[in-house]
């Protein structure tokens, strides 16, 4: 249980970035989002400032533009979105490529497209940068309940377990010719499920006495917390970011 786990979006570097203590970087990215939302729709100048920043803080922690481009997929359906709103918003129609389109439609889109992407990319950036297991440990750091922080790192730690387990099934099920491909084979997988929920349920109860047995709490001992515990430089650099972007938006909002 003592190893840390790297997850699938991790970039693993030697930057700044990637030095830097998980509750400064995800206090930074919380904020910088909450400015990107907070910044009127008619902003362009601000959000092309915000792109910049992003573009900025990806060069120095060298994770690769393709590696976001691939990863930002995930918001495809909130692209989609964007780009059918000005067809079916009511209100003045303006001309666009030839096609007549709702004028607040189009400012509806562009709200939705810009801020969705920016959020999205600040947020891989988090994650490209920090550990799954840092990133729980950040949110401690934050005072995020414990109940929370606790349940979610348990289960980063063990879902590579549940999936090894889960395949180990799969390979014993096909090894007897019940193939889950077929309708009439879904009560062999239904009770394949349950069979892992429960050893998944046995499994978490005997980790947990072994636990208590060698006096767990509710917290994890300050031992294996206190790496990499933010200072005030970090605090600092880290503002750098929120405090540029509300920069730009006031800037903004006195042309």
């Amino acid at each position: 249980m003592g190893a840390g786990h790297a997850h699938a979006m991790y970039v693993h570097q030697h930057s700044a970035v990637h030095h830097l203590a998980p509750e400064t970087k995800i206090a930074a990215a919380l904020a910088f989002t909450i400015i990107v939302v907070a910044t009127p729709r008619e902003g362009l100048l601000a959000f092309g400032a915000y792109a910049v920043l992003i573009a900025a803080i990806a060069v120095l922690a060298r994770v690769p533009a393709l590696w976001l481009a691939k990863r930002s997929l995930i918001e495809i359906p909130f692209v989609a979105t964007a780009l059918l709103l000005p067809f079916f918003a009511a209100g003045p129609k303006v001309s666009v490529l030839g096609l007549q389109v709702a004028q607040e439609g189009l400012w509806g889109g562009w709200n939705i497209l810009v801020k969705g992407t920016l959020g999205v990319l600040i947020a891989l950036l988090l994650a490209a940068t920090t550990p799954a297991r840092d990133i729980m440990t950040g949110l401690d750091r934050l005072r995020l309940p414990q109940a929370i922080t606790q349940i979610a790192m348990f289960m980063l730690r063990y879902l590579e377990v549940l999936a090894d387990e889960a395949r180990r099934m799969r390979i014993a099920r096909m090894s007897r010719l019940d193939d889950p491909r077929f309708l009439w084979q879904v009560k062999g997988f239904a009770t394949g499920l349950g069979t892992l929920f429960l050893r998944a349920f046995e499994r978490g109860e005997r980790v947990y006495l072994a636990m208590r047995s060698r006096g767990y709490t509710g917290r994890l001992p300050a031992a294996l917390q206190a790496d990499n515990v933010a200072n005030t430089r970090q605090w600092m650099t880290v503002a750098l970011l929120p405090a540029v972007a509300l920069a730009f938006l006031i800037l903004w909002g006195l042309q």
